[in-house]
């Protein structure tokens, strides 16, 4: 058995199992989601002090009861990679509890040839799957012996490739037992991170330039056509770290609704934040969002 560690315990996010319930649970108490059978969210992945407010709203859109299976996509931030991997370990450590692999669907998975392994020194130096587990063991607590997880890195997928991966990952989605989770990230504005775009808003505050270019992704992202979010992608080249996770959601989300003409998917932004507010070029700042999919 392959245990991943925390290895962003005590850094990004409390290690205390007691402190770490008590600031998951007062996040989740406070945010307010219409949304109460979620088959898909996008969360954000920073440290919790920066984004845990943001991220409560998607996982609170998770239904615990009917959900038996997780399967988490990241990007992958420190290693290149071409397409999709599948993590190598069994179990994953967090505070509260260690969550379990579901061996049969990565078997499942790796029979279509498309994943690769992602390694267990990758895997622990890569935060973007990491930062889901607190909040998905503290959604799940009342269920911890009823629930699998799926751990996929994320590397380089164009629009082609990613719906190679949609058609082996859709019978996952039309699975209403089944709970996607898309990490990631924002615009990340600022020189330290070689953007400075405010797409032509010069006239208003950069923060709120920021603003109005991540709404229109989201926007795009709610449109749910994959085609659309590349070419907003190509328009303002958004620092968006997670677009290919989301880009392989939304490839997904179409070939289900190709096979299953009379289903209705709706994906709904839910909580917006920034990690500051930037008012001149020296600044910067990363966005937050988390909204959720609902299949009827």
């Amino acid at each position: 058995m392959t245990r991943r560690r925390a290895t962003h315990a005590g850094s990004w996010y409390s290690d205390g199992k007691n402190k770490l319930d008590s600031e998951l649970g007062k996040w989740l108490n406070h945010a307010d989601t219409p949304v109460t059978a979620a088959r898909a969210i996008i969360s954000p992945h920073a440290g919790l002090a920066y984004c845990g407010e943001t991220g409560a709203h998607g996982f609170k859109s998770i239904n615990p009861a009917t959900t038996s299976r997780i399967i988490v996509l990241g990007p992958s931030h420190n290693r290149y990679l071409s397409g999709c991997a599948l993590s190598k370990c069994s179990k994953f450590e967090t505070p509260l509890y260690d969550l379990t692999t579901d061996s049969e669907t990565v078997s499942e998975l790796y029979k279509s040839e498309l994943f690769t392994d992602f390694d267990v020194y990758d895997d622990e130096n890569e935060h973007s799957l990491e930062m889901q587990y607190p909040y998905i063991a503290k959604v799940m607590e009342g269920y911890k012996d009823n629930f699998k997880i799926v751990s996929i890195i994320v590397g380089d997928v164009s629009g082609d490739h990613a719906k190679q991966y949609a058609k082996v990952l859709e019978p996952l989605l039309a699975d209403p037992h089944t709970v996607f989770v898309i990490s990631s990230d924002f615009c990340h504005w600022g020189s330290r991170f070689s953007y400075c775009n405010v797409n032509g808003e010069n006239d208003i505050p950069i923060w709120q330039a920021i603003t109005k270019l991540d709404r229109l992704g989201m926007d795009t992202i709610e449109s749910l056509n994959s085609n659309a979010f590349q070419t907003y992608l190509s328009k303002t080249s958004n620092t968006i770290c997670g677009r290919r996770p989301i880009l392989l959601l939304l490839a997904t989300i179409e070939e289900h609704s190709s096979r299953n003409p009379s289903s209705e998917a709706k994906f709904s932004f839910l909580h917006y934040s920034q990690s500051s507010r930037c008012v001149k070029k020296g600044d910067s700042s990363v966005s937050y969002a988390s909204g959720a999919l609902t299949i009827s």
